[in-house]
């Protein structure tokens, strides 16, 4: 299913449809302040593996990072000092993934043995509101182009072509970005960019 959503203002009924697929083990794909992911409730590790499936990786290999839709929860999934958060507190949300070291309740998420976690808390309306109503974070991971000159798809009608029968629903968002988040390493608790994106880290 193609569904198209405002960015400045979600349906209301809209949020519902897709949060219900999502908690009952969908998967779907949607835009982001970046490029296009896919993503799935983190509480349906079938849906997590589904994810996994349609990338071609085992579910210990997959590198998930989590959306979330502000900080206030972060220490449910994450170990994070002081001088990390007000870095954290001053980017996001925005186009960044810090990878932190995981709490204890990660590994259950994900049937593995994660020690790091990806948050993500994207400066766009559509993630955040999906999060806000589903009540908690979603697992997300890019989708990549085979094509490596385009890297990343920013259409969602050829998106819709290539994945309408492998997930549930495919949100319209508008043309996506051609770049993904700048990724910070802070599992050593220092800050390393390990894949720049679009993001500029403040300090």
């Amino acid at each position: 299913m193609l569904l198209k959503l405002y960015s400045d203002n979600p349906n209301h009924r809209e949020l519902r449809k897709i949060t219900d697929v999502l908690k009952d083990g969908g998967i779907i794909i949607y835009p982001t302040d970046t490029i296009y992911a896919i993503g799935c409730d983190i509480t349906n590790n079938k849906a997590i593996q589904r994810i996994a499936k349609l990338k071609g990786i085992s579910t210990e290999k997959a590198n998930f990072s989590l959306i979330c839709n502000s900080l206030s929860n972060l220490s449910d999934y994450a170990k994070v000092d002081n001088s990390t958060f007000k870095v954290m507190k001053k980017n996001l949300p925005g186009a960044f993934t810090f990878i932190l070291p995981a709490s204890n309740n990660v590994p259950k998420l994900f049937k593995s043995k994660k020690k790091t976690i990806g948050i993500r808390i994207p400066d766009h309306y559509i993630p955040l509101s999906i999060v806000e109503e589903l009540g908690n974070p979603i697992a997300t991971t890019s989708i990549r182009d085979k094509d490596e000159v385009i890297e990343y798809t920013t259409d969602p009608e050829l998106i819709y072509e290539k994945y309408k029968n492998d997930v549930d629903i495919i949100i319209d968002g508008g043309f996506g970005n051609n770049t993904a988040s700048t990724v910070v390493d802070c599992s050593e608790g220092s800050f390393e960019i390990i894949r720049p994106g679009i993001g500029e880290l403040e300090y």
